[in-house]
């Protein structure tokens, strides 16, 4: 099974203005130990497919695919939507990459409104899904997946459920955004294991999730106070989902993420292997 990472493993969150740069992002998904890494931010990794195919090769990574960040909650974005899945899935197929995930953008939302979406708004999304997936699917010959994640319309699991049942799209199915609603993460990947075609591994820290679903701490603070801690330290039974994944004989990508405290001790080159070592330490 190969085991990826990304680039927000490394803060790495929008295609410019990063601590890292893309060389310094592949030397240290490299020296880590993984062999696939994720494009990341378009835009953060060159878009020159030569340039960017020869680099990957020096270090003997393999793109697994791309997470694409939308604001599906306006409905006059949809156009620029579709230009650059266009460019985005172009990319990815000419270097060999298979997966195309999308998800909802966090930070659209109003403060104190975070994922809130009416009737003719949660409408919209599901139309821009659906001409995704006849997009990047029927013309580019990808996979897409959708990526529920906290602070957006798709979060909860009734929300997971409604989109499952109005569209043919399957899921990033992320452990870490599952759990932090004290959501039991392994019994909804059991439900709808058909319906998962790319996992993200990411866990919480109780302590901290707790003092958030007791409003002590903001959703946005929670990250800073470390909510999704590296795998070994979570509620999350990452055993026991990669042993879900073994015995259902999961093909899709497995990508380890990690957001980075603000008083973390350890540098993300360090979470990074203390995470890979965790997960093929319980033989994956």
């Amino acid at each position: 099974m190969l085991i990826g990472n990304a680039p927000c493993s490394w803060g790495i969150n929008y295609p410019t203005g990063n601590s890292y740069s893309w060389q310094q992002y592949l030397d240290e998904v490299d020296q880590a130990g993984y062999r696939g890494t994720e494009l990341g931010p378009f835009g953060f990794l060159p878009k020159d497919a030569g340039l960017l195919k020869h680099e990957l090769a020096k270090r003997e990574l393999t793109l697994i695919g791309a997470t694409h960040v939308h604001t599906f909650g306006d409905p006059t974005t949809a156009p620029q939507f579709t230009q650059t899945l266009r460019e985005l899935a172009g990319l990815l197929r000419t270097l060999g990459a298979r997966h195309l995930v999308i998800m909802d953008e966090s930070n659209w939302y109003p403060e104190g409104q975070e994922g809130v979406l009416d009737g003719a708004g949660w409408r919209g999304m599901i139309d821009m899904v659906r001409d995704a997936q006849q997009l990047v699917e029927g013309e580019f010959g990808l996979k897409l997946s959708f990526h529920p994640h906290v602070g957006t319309a798709v979060e909860r699991e009734d929300q997971i459920d409604r989109l499952l049942a109005e569209t043919e799209v399957d899921l990033c199915f992320d452990t870490g955004h599952h759990a932090f609603w004290d959501q039991d993460a392994l019994a909804y990947m059991t439900k709808v294991f058909p319906r998962i075609a790319y996992m993200h591994l990411k866990n919480v820290d109780p302590a901290v999730r707790a003092r958030m679903l007791a409003d002590e701490i903001s959703i946005a603070d929670s990250y800073g106070a470390g909510i999704m801690c590296p795998l070994p330290d979570g509620v999350v039974d990452i055993a026991a989902v990669m042993d879900l994944l073994v015995e259902r004989k999961f093909e899709g990508p497995v990508v380890v993420e990690q957001d980075v405290a603000a008083n973390a001790t350890e540098t993300p080159l360090q979470l990074a292997a203390r995470n890979l070592a965790y997960v093929k330490g319980i033989g994956a």
